[in-house]
């Protein structure tokens, strides 16, 4: 197979914070609050949303876990390429942190990386999880000189894909011991505001996922819910949320749950502390077992997908 059409593959994602202050303020307030601060903007009516959110990874460690696990899933694609006698070297970019997005495509067109591909790591679609970054690759592109500027295409969604729904249904096998008999199924995704959700097909996406999944286990009896949305705002979420809907199972036959967020593909603060302890917490005062599968990280199913869907653009 031919490796000619790209030369390279940038993983394109979110970011956590890591250990390194960033020198933005005399004293650092902490890598989490420049982080979420990074997120949310620096108004003032932003603050009590900054302390916050910036709380959770204090109570965590401090940091994210989020770059690194992204950078093993860039390895792990890396040597399935390699499996498949294609030598492509997997650069990661985040949006929010170090190495920054426009760090990385500058360091790419540098080593002479002329066309790219690449790989959102994002599964649902919304401006939030999609459009905007292509809009920060492009503005890094768009930051060099123009005869240095790569061309860069990018992978199809893959939210219903075989590998992405196999990877998923057998971690959340893996975290009922082999079978969800007893055990209900709950879908997550992060939150968006209703109004971002009617112009893209984030939800129905996101739904289209859970059916998918929910068949391949043979489960009829499933739900789906939204976690992580920004509290105290004026605007309106998507819903159920996590922990409304776990209220609600409480007079219910509901005992057992095990979530599966398949709206993350590693683990983050996101999944460590709004699902681990605070949906673990909602679900111990309604009485109902609370387990966790793991999110698809480097999954072969999952990574060996990425590479299909990868070698597929190259033909």
């Amino acid at each position: 197979m031919s490796d000619k059409k790209y030369d390279s593959i940038l993983l394109v994602a979110f970011g956590g914070p890591t250990p390194g202050c960033c020198q933005k303020y005399e004293t650092c307030p902490s890598e989490a609050y420049c982080f979420v601060e990074g997120i949310v903007g620096t108004a003032e009516s932003q603050l009590p949303r900054i302390k916050d959110v910036s709380s959770h990874y204090i109570e965590l460690g401090g940091f994210s876990p989020f770059n690194e696990l992204t950078f093993q899933q860039a390895r792990a694609l890396e040597n399935a390429l390699k499996n498949r006698n294609v030598a492509l070297p997997v650069y990661t970019g985040f949006r929010h942190w170090n190495p920054y997005l426009k760090d990385v495509v500058a360091e790419m067109a540098q080593k002479g990386h002329q066309q790219i591909l690449g790989i959102i790591m994002a599964p649902h679609q919304s401006k939030v999880s999609w459009e905007w970054y292509i809009q920060a690759v492009q503005k890094g592109i768009d930051a060099l000189p123009e005869d240095a500027r790569p061309q860069i295409d990018y992978l199809a969604p893959w939210w219903k894909h075989e590998g992405y729904i196999g990877a998923i249904a057998a971690l959340m096998l893996t975290a009922c011991n082999g079978t969800l008999e007893n055990a209900t199924p709950v879908f997550t995704a992060h939150a968006i505001p209703q109004a971002a959700a009617k112009t893209s097909p984030y939800t129905q996406q996101f739904a289209e996922t859970t059916a998918k999944v929910a068949e391949k286990l043979g489960k009829t009896e499933f739900a789906l819910a939204y976690q992580s949305q920004a509290e105290n705002t004026p605007v309106a979420w998507t819903q159920p949320d996590i922990n409304d809907w776990i209220r609600e199972q409480k007079d219910t036959d509901v005992q057992t749950i095990v979530v599966a967020p398949i709206g993350f593909l590693c683990e983050h603060v996101e999944v460590l502390y709004d699902l681990d302890i605070e949906a673990k917490a909602t679900a111990a005062e309604c009485g109902i077992e609370f387990i966790r599968a793991s999110t698809v990280g480097n999954h072969p199913k999952f990574i060996n997908m990425l590479a299909a869907l990868a070698c597929e653009k190259l033909l």
